[in-house]
């Protein structure tokens, strides 16, 4: 769906807590969480303004949101 909103609080609601904690104690998480933010608000805005970029250049920014996701799941599901 268009403009759907994939932040990590969304994602992955019953890690709310870890998430906050790994932002404020983990600097490499903290940098992976904002790449992601700012990837999935750009995303979602290129999406609902129907702006000029062609589906390539738009799948890529989505092929590194999906990574960055994996990397940062698995470091908010290893406890």
């Amino acid at each position: 769906m268009l403009g759907e909103d994939h932040s990590l609080m969304n994602e992955f609601p019953k890690y709310s807590d870890r998430i906050l904690t790994l932002n404020k104690q983990n600097p490499l998480f903290a940098k992976n969480a904002d790449r992601y933010h700012l990837l999935d608000t750009e995303i979602r805005k290129l999406e609902l303004n129907n702006a000029p970029i062609d589906d390539e250049a738009l799948h890529q920014l989505k092929q590194e949101r999906a990574l960055l996701k994996d990397i940062l799941y698995r470091e908010i599901s290893s406890v």
